[in-house]
């Protein structure tokens, strides 16, 4: 679906429909695998790339990196962004690390910011979670109205948890984890054939969760797009379907070079629901397999379709 052109390393994707023009924008983390380094330099230090679609996302084009991110002097780690619209502003979840690390350890947050035309953001908010160790934000409209976070604490063997809030601004942590059975990441939640689901990165493809309340997470026994397949996030396309964007490795066949086992596309796939299952199509080589994207321009969105009533 993209390669990013700068680095060769776009990760964590996630896709939303710009309300003014039309296009599609997809906000990434701009890894950066040709970086000479001993550790995981690489992946800290990064920048949230921007791609647009005019087409529904058949073609893509680098559009740099979101401005008016940055939070501390220097140079500084953003990972995994969140992107929706609500009222009138889009917000942007982003996971924030301090420096250009060379290992996964220490201490990461939440940022929120809000933007008015998606490529000049502003901070409006350090999310209080609980926990100095959290990344990957996920954001959903609940049934009932307000919001709900899901997140992975560090902190708590890399477990799925969740927050709730009524104004995307502040959030209250919920009691125990969502998702407590594995250490994973990169959770995405999405309403598909009268379901909630979630799936999340186990480092070895995509867990799937099933709930019918939001509250309460089953495990299903299979996986989506192993071992390949990481953070991926789905964009609904109407009751019975969506389109599920993940990120892969690339160059493991034929490694010459550090940053051959690095370089990282972003995939897409169709996803809907059989015989209760998620069922995903593999994408192709030579172009995406699936019609162009499509959403409903509603009073709450994060990518695709999403009923009127979802902010109550």
């Amino acid at each position: 679906m993209y390669r990013d052109p700068v680095h060769d390393g776009a990760t964590d994707p996630t896709l939303i429909r710009h309300r003014a023009t039309g296009e599609w924008w997809m906000f990434y983390t701009a890894r950066r695998p040709h970086l000479e380094c001993d550790g995981a330099e690489w992946v800290h230090g990064t920048d949230i790339g921007i791609a647009t679609s005019a087409d529904g996302g058949r073609t893509w084009t680098h559009r740099g990196t979101a401005e008016g991110l940055e939070f501390e002097p220097g140079r500084n780690t953003y990972w995994a962004p969140e992107v929706l619209w609500h009222d009138g502003t889009y917000h942007m979840y982003v996971s924030y690390l301090s420096g250009v690390r060379s290992d996964w350890s220490g201490d990461a947050q939440i940022l929120h910011y809000t933007s008015q035309d998606l490529a000049h953001w502003d901070v409006a908010s350090v999310l209080d979670l609980g926990s100095e160790r959290v990344i990957d934000a996920a954001v959903y409209g609940l049934p009932g109205g307000g919001w709900r976070l899901w997140f992975k604490d560090e902190r708590d063997g890399s477990r799925i948890h969740g927050a709730d809030s009524s104004d995307l601004y502040s959030w209250k942590r919920r009691p125990g984890p969502a998702a407590g059975d594995q250490p994973q990441e990169g959770p995405s939640v999405f309403r598909l054939v009268g379901s909630y689901w979630m799936v999340t990165d186990n480092w070895s493809g995509l867990s799937v969760y099933r709930s019918d309340d939001l509250d309460t997470w089953a495990r299903q026994p299979y996986q989506l797009l192993a071992p390949h397949g990481h953070h991926a996030m789905a964009v609904e396309q109407g009751d019975d379907r969506a389109l599920l964007v993940y990120f892969s490795h690339v160059g493991d066949e034929h490694v010459t070079h550090a940053a051959d086992g690095r370089r990282s596309v972003v995939r897409a796939t169709p996803l809907t629901v059989s015989a209760g299952r998620l069922v995903c199509t593999p994408d192709t080589a030579d172009g995406a397999a699936f019609p162009p994207l499509r959403a409903k321009l509603t009073s709450v969105m994060r990518g695709g379709t999403r009923p009127e009533d979802r902010t109550g």
